[in-house]
């Protein structure tokens, strides 16, 4: 296929002798070409995300090519990576089936199974369809396959509920059998509130979510009472509704930081033999905190990771299932904060459990005794971060896991693959190469599938062995010479000194794509300092498929960094923000004034700042708190005052119980410090980070007589319905561009190809 590009090279984006920038639709176009929807189609074979075999003898993986999106099959015998199938042969089957026009390079379904060795199954048009590999025989399935919601294992029992009490049918007989009596409306058995689940109306009833935990002997289940009698809830208006001339009402349950008025789960037991129903021994559990329960193998107790309200701890608990008598087995506990999302449980055999713990000031992996909790063996240690175990074999004793940080002179972000014995002797490294690594196992533990990359270096996806790591054979390379024609090059890596002057933090900054070092260009920060996580790109996809890239076809520089107070660091590391979440942008500032001494291009006079929900509290807070560095900002989707905020956010990373650094820290109260130019913007149905800061900051605004600018967008939550080409991503394009720039936007410009109408 020969593909045509527009030589954008000979585009003047700024003419050395014109004092004036014009912006015209050339520049919007080149912008278009960047967005995640176009630019994956200039990127080839980037990633294999593999589907592996039931029987472990290959995988099949799906991916952009230069003949459109292409499905392949590796064979590990064979060593050979093949097309699954002759896409043009199908693409013609499935027309002639449908009558309707399939494009042989754009298959409409991404997702296959395979049932023995030639059968393949997808959905397309609504419908199950059966590929006969060797035949090539295509079947319509007219008989679709349909779950069965609490379905017990042996699949002869499925529970359900009914006037709030919970039940169970056999299958076989027919014959129900009612587990419960207490419930009543608001205080209703195995019907959880789905965490997005919205009442639409007055007085409107909740969506069902059946939820039960069967044991795996089907003689018992688990299940949650869902204590909504004293929850309050919040509401939004949705004027987007084209049959309605009034604002539909939209209401649903979430909590705000320090509120008991929220939904409780109470943890049940049910014996379908003796017919008893057994509470477990812990408090009320509010909804948004969450705990997972798994059965034992018998069936006979079950175990759990139980994080305490405000997050400071967290307990391994075991349960009787006979009497719900709870033991605490392990704890890990801090003084700030204990990241709960990253703790590792992981049961070995019937006497070992390996738990990860940040006790040493980082994460790392810790061999318990299951039956007392004695600690038999801390397996990793150093300066690093264990972020994952990918598996534990029980017999040899040795453990694979997932780590940045270890290798000297690397990104400390980088993820690699490492194999240790259950006593700490023997570690290896099996992923050597300085880049990162995303890694797949197959089902027979004996083969890794390994994609490594780096901003600066195309994935390359090679087979391993588990054993040692060795290269078996390479799976494919990415291909990006078609990318680099249209101008793109790949972000600027830099090591500066965070707020302390001492610890090193690491960022990239991407330059104009028609960059000249002999001008200066504005700066844009891209922020997100969400302590639970880093932002940086550090694979090549994550440094394509982003919202930064289009900027830079307007003369913008990119700078994006994860300061103190962020996640895959030490402890200590991450600890800086806890209740300081608004001073995160203390490092970057410290950076931005360490590239502008290095790199002369960078005008340190114009710099912006966006970013989106915490980034978009970022954006406002750079504004109100820096204002002698940051001349512009957008902030969208912010939660501008953690009290406004849904409650397990700010409680984990504030505090609980609120205290006055929330009031010190708000946007809202710091709004009469606005200098520069803000632009805040919220989706009006936005049920994540309820709009409510966002106009509560412009009140704060108008009341401190500052001026600014508002979007609310009707009808979108909190992604803003995120598409390629969106009206928002104009709209922040526009906004930087004129008060950043200092250039006059395109009026009403469309985009081209992927504006999605709504």
């Amino acid at each position: 296929m020969k593909k045509t590009y527009l030589l954008f090279a000979l585009l003047p984006l700024f003419a050395a002798c014109s004092s004036k920038i014009q912006i015209t639709e050339a520049h919007y176009e080149r912008a278009e070409t960047f967005l995640q929807a176009n630019i994956s189609k200039l990127v080839y074979h980037l990633n294999v995300q593999p589907n592996w075999l039931a029987d472990s003898s290959g995988f099949w993986h799906v991916t952009q090519t230069r003949q459109g999106k292409r499905f392949f099959l590796t064979d590990l015998v064979l060593q050979s990576t093949t097309e699954l199938f002759d896409h043009v042969l199908l693409a013609q089957k499935l027309a002639e089936k449908t009558g309707k026009t399939v494009d042989a390079a754009d298959l409409p379904f991404s997702m296959i199974r395979f049932e023995g060795k030639n059968l393949v199954l997808f959905r397309f048009d609504e419908v199950t369809w059966k590929y006969n590999l060797e035949s090539l025989e295509l079947i319509r399935q007219d008989q679709q396959e349909r779950s069965q919601p609490g379905l017990s294992p042996d699949g002869k029992l499925q529970a359900f509920t009914k006037d709030f009490n919970l039940f169970v049918r056999n299958l076989e007989t027919g014959e129900e059998q009612q587990l419960s009596n207490g419930g009543k409306y608001q205080y209703e058995y195995a019907n959880t509130y789905a965490w997005s689940d919205i009442m639409v109306g007055e007085g409107a009833t909740r969506p069902e979510n059946l939820f039960v935990n069967w044991s795996p002997d089907s003689r018992k289940l688990l299940t949650y009472i869902a204590d909504l009698s004293k929850a309050q809830k919040m509401y939004l208006l949705d004027f987007s509704v084209d049959t309605l001339f009034r604002p539909r009402l939209l209401s649903y349950y979430r909590g705000s930081p320090g509120d008991t008025t929220v939904v409780y789960y109470l943890p049940v037991i049910f014996d379908l033999e003796t017919g008893t129903e057994t509470a477990i021994d812990v408090p009320p559990i509010p909804h948004f905190i969450g705990v997972s329960f798994v059965w034992s193998e018998n069936a006979d107790s079950l175990h759990a990771l139980y994080a305490h309200r405000g997050f400071k701890k967290a307990d391994v608990l075991k349960i009787d299932a006979a009497t719900g008598k709870t033991n605490v087995l392990l704890s890990e506990t801090s003084d700030t904060s204990v990241e709960y999302s990253s703790l590792i449980l992981q049961r070995i055999g019937s006497d070992k459990v390996l738990f990860s713990s940040q006790k040493s000031g980082w994460y790392h992996l810790y061999l318990h005794d299951w039956n007392t909790g004695n600690l038999i063996k801390q397996v990793t240690n150093g300066e690093y971060v264990v972020k994952s175990v990918l598996h534990v074999d029980e017999e040899k004793e040795i453990i694979w896991f997932v780590a940045g940080g270890r290798e000297p002179g690397r990104n400390p972000y980088y993820n690699h693959l490492y194999r240790v014995n259950f006593d700490g002797s023997g570690m290896k490294l099996l992923t050597p190469e300085n880049a990162h690594h995303q890694v797949s196992l197959s089902p027979c533990k004996e083969f890794i599938v390994d994609n490594y990359s780096r901003v600066d270096l195309p994935t390359i996806s090679v087979v391993r062995k588990m054993t040692g790591g060795e290269v078996v054979f390479k799976v494919s390379e990415a291909d990006a010479s078609d990318l680099f024609v249209t101008g793109w090059r790949p972000p600027l890596q830099f090591t500066a000194k965070a707020r302390d002057g001492v610890t090193d933090i690491y960022g990239v900054i991407y330059q104009p794509l028609d960059f000249n070092p002999r001008m200066k260009y504005p700066l844009i920060d891209y922020s997100y300092t969400g302590p639970h996580t880093s932002i940086t790109p550090k694979s090549f996809s994550d440094g394509i498929f982003n919202i930064i890239n289009p900027f830079r076809a307007f003369g913008f520089a990119v700078m994006v960094v994860d300061g103190m107070g962020t996640a895959q660091r030490s402890k200590a590391f991450r600890n800086v923000s806890y209740r300081n979440m608004g001073f995160s942008l203390d490092c970057h500032v410290s950076a931005i004034q360490q590239l502008g001494g290095i790199y002369k291009w960078i005008d340190t006079t114009r710099v912006g700042i966006f970013g989106h929900s915490a980034g978009g509290y970022d954006a406002g807070r750079a504004m109100l708190q820096y204002p002698e560095i940051y001349k512009v900002g957008v902030a969208s989707a912010a939660d501008h005052d953690h009290r406004m905020e849904k409650a397990w956010w700010p409680e984990m990373y504030m505090g609980y119980p609120v205290g006055d650094f929330y009031h010190e820290q708000s946007n809202v109260t710091n709004a009469h410090k606005l200098q520069g130019r803000l632009l805040i913007a919220h989706g009006a149905i936005d049920e994540n980070v309820n709009p409510s800061a966002t106009y509560k900051l412009a009140e704060y605004l108008i009341r401190a007589q500052k001026d600014f600018d508002m979007l609310i967008l009707p009808g979108r939550n909190h992604s803003f319905g995120r598409t390629d080409g969106d009206y928002f991503t104009k709209v922040r394009w526009n906004y930087f561009i004129r008060h950043l720039l200092g250039a006059e936007p395109v009026h009403n410009y469309r985009f081209r190809t992927i504006l999605k109408e709504e």
